[in-house]
């Protein structure tokens, strides 16, 4: 039982530095353009979340070029983030996710 516990704590405990690495994410790249809940040059986060699923999250991150009218954009003006890292797009996609508007 007191393995379960400290099991159960250092799995809370990297899910909030994962969410808190995914904000830190944000903030170095994406606030320029988008914002959590308000549309901006981009578009929200909110509007992000509720049209996309994590995988087309990342693949517009990395590869915006090649996304964007897969995506349904007429046009593209996002730069690539292809140097981030694959734990990196997982925290940031993550926490784009959280904005999804619940149903």
């Amino acid at each position: 039982m007191k393995k379960r516990v400290i099991a159960l704590i250092v799995s809370a405990s990297a899910m909030f530095l994962h969410a808190d690495e995914g904000e830190r994410l944000f903030k170095a790249y994406c606030w320029g353009c988008h914002h959590q809940t308000a549309e901006a040059f981009g578009p929200s986060f909110r509007t992000i979340a509720s049209k996309r699923d994590r995988s087309e999250i990342i693949a517009q991150i990395v590869n915006p070029k090649g996304m964007y009218k897969i995506l349904g954009y007429s046009r593209n003006s996002m730069p690539a983030f292809d140097d981030l890292k694959p734990n990196e797009l997982e925290a940031l996609a993550d926490y784009i996710m959280k904005f999804k508007d619940a149903k």
